[in-house]
């Protein structure tokens, strides 16, 4: 009997966006109606700023994917490794623009408990998605991937 070959993905447990999405909309649902940390005068800003900057930084990671002629999506198979652009400093520009995202909307809701939530969300992308996608990237680009993996940061 033939073993099963592994598909030629990383295995993330999940869609990242959902591991972003629940928490925040649970942290935004708790906190309903009650009184945040900041005033709305300074909470806004801060929150549009930071929304803003995690748009941008996940739009150019898009567009560096597109032109490589790689998918985004981590359960489809990566078919060139992506070093150039924003990539240059941050491994990860998509995990962190919806870090920033949802810091922003949290603060923009005054959500305390969104907040407190964040870094536990941090921490399950790193083990339950970029340490996948790291493993993965390794076996298929080798040296390749060591060599920018050294260059560039897996956050920031």
């Amino acid at each position: 009997m033939k073993e099963a070959r592994p598909k030629d993905v990383p295995g993330v447990v999940t869609a990242p966006v959902v591991i972003y999405a629940a928490p925040l909309l649970a942290g935004l649902l708790y906190d309903w109606r009650k009184p945040g940390l900041l005033p709305k005068k300074v909470a806004c800003p801060l929150g549009l700023g930071l929304a803003g900057t995690g748009t941008i930084l996940g739009l150019q990671a898009a567009w560096q994917f597109r032109r490589a002629g790689t998918s985004l999506e981590p359960w489809e198979p990566t078919t060139a490794l992506v070093a150039g652009g924003v990539y240059r400093y941050t491994r990860n520009p998509v995990y962190l623009g919806f870090a920033c995202i949802y810091a922003g909307i949290a603060l923009m809701a005054s959500s305390c408990t969104a907040l407190y939530l964040l870094p536990a969300v941090v921490a399950l992308i790193n083990r339950g998605v970029i340490e996948r996608e790291e493993r993965y990237l390794e076996d298929k680009f080798g040296d390749q991937y060591r060599t920018y993996a050294q260059k560039a940061r897996r956050w920031i």
